[in-house]
């Protein structure tokens, strides 16, 4: 099994408090963290115990899944969930434009897929 992103995990929880409106003190006074081990945890720069994750999420108010969804396999709902949100302020032409890109990235995508699965 292949290390733990704990960089791609800190920004995930960086980005989740943020959107939330939450300050790092906030976090870590609702988990009972001090702020240098969250600031860690943020920048990746330790690695953050399940434990200590479950206080995080619980203290935002999101679940654990997405902070670890580029590390679990069934995580679908969580990037379904982050590419609503970032469709939210997008234009009609911004949107046909998107949804253009990427039917033809999904169609490449499983061309690449069944190349490899042969080879």
């Amino acid at each position: 099994m292949a290390e733990m992103d704990y960089k791609a995990i800190g920004l995930r929880v960086k980005i989740a408090r943020i959107r939330k409106g939450l300050t790092q003190e906030k976090v870590c006074e609702l988990a009972e963290l001090s702020s240098s081990h969250v600031s860690n945890i943020e920048t990746g720069n330790t690695k953050v115990s399940l434990q200590t994750l479950i206080r995080i999420a619980n203290a935002i108010g999101v679940s654990v899944d997405e902070f670890l969804c580029d590390e679990v396999k069934k995580s679908k709902h969580v990037f379904v969930e982050e590419i609503d949100r970032l469709l939210q302020d997008t234009t009609d032409e911004e949107i046909k434009i998107m949804t253009d890109v990427l039917k033809s990235l999904k169609h490449s995508l499983r061309i690449r897929l069944k190349n490899d699965e042969v080879n």
